[in-house]
């Protein structure tokens, strides 16, 4: 265990896959015949973990990719009960908080003060307006004159983003945009007070201390957990597939009429 020397070199989603690989040292390794037939590594707390992972990495690969003139943190830890800021952005368009939400295949619906994640109402606008005031409050302190930080969610890869109303001063977008948004902003912030922020975030002293693992050593522990859920995963529909198929193998050898009552059984037809 050792504390970074600048909040620079954390890796994106540093302290989920902390929570993640503590919460997976109490699950007991697979048997050679659950890997053969696919069973996921991970364990039912873990799963939201993982997910979430997944989401700050994603993010965090976007970010990688700005210019030179932007300064990106991952993964800052704030408050007293384990709780981190996603990913603070600074650049000549401003001071940006990032929450990012791995809604993978569920529907996303904002309206004003509303985010709904399949039908049901979440805190994150709340959430990511408190963030933003915690850095505002920091920056404040040492340059008063600067603009508050702007607050975003950030959605990965849901199945459909439905935005009614932004909730101001929130900004609510996908992924996928979000490098192109923040490139298109205009200049608010001159290369001096950018240098002197990114000299405030990059001190540890500045964050809640938290001792941890070495982020290179976290991220190729995470990276080999994430092959072993692929490959569960790719296993695990093949069998269902092969399973499948030697149903209707059976049927159809057995006859017309077994045919016409296991189909509806496999694909839901019934009624």
């Amino acid at each position: 265990m050792t504390t970074e020397v600048t909040m620079r070199q954390r890796c994106p989603a540093q302290l989920v896959i902390e929570e993640l690989l503590q919460e997976q040292s109490g699950i007991p390794p697979r048997s050679v015949l659950a890997r053969f037939f696919g069973r996921c590594p991970l364990g039912a707390d873990s799963v939201s973990w993982y997910r979430g992972a997944q989401g700050e990495i994603t993010v965090g690969e976007i970010l990688a990719q700005l210019p030179p003139e932007w300064a990106v943190f991952h993964a800052l830890p704030v408050g007293t009960k384990g709780a981190d800021i996603d990913h603070l952005v600074i650049g000549p368009g401003g001071i940006f908080t990032i929450n990012t939400k791995h809604h993978g295949g569920k529907s996303v619906w904002v309206a004003g003060r509303a985010f709904m994640v399949s039908g049901h109402k979440q805190p994150h606008i709340r959430n990511a307006k408190f963030e933003a005031q915690r850095v505002t409050s920091l920056v404040w302190e040492r340059m008063p004159l600067l603009g508050p930080a702007i607050p975003l969610i950030v959605v990965v890869n849901p199945k459909k983003l439905t935005i009614r109303d932004q909730p101001d001063p929130v900004r609510v977008m996908d992924a996928r945009h979000l490098r192109r948004w923040l490139l298109k902003l205009p200049r608010v912030i001159p290369a001096s007070d950018l240098a002197e922020l990114a000299e405030l975030f990059d001190r540890p002293e500045t964050w809640r201390a938290v001792p941890r693992s070495a982020p290179v050593d976290l991220m190729e522990r995470f990276v080999a957990l994430d092959k072993e859920v692929r490959v569960a995963g790719i296993r695990s529909k093949l069998w269902a597939l092969l399973g499948t198929a030697a149903t209707i193998g059976v049927a159809t050898v057995a006859g017309p009429q077994v045919v016409g009552a296991v189909l509806p059984l496999l694909f839901g037809t019934a009624h």
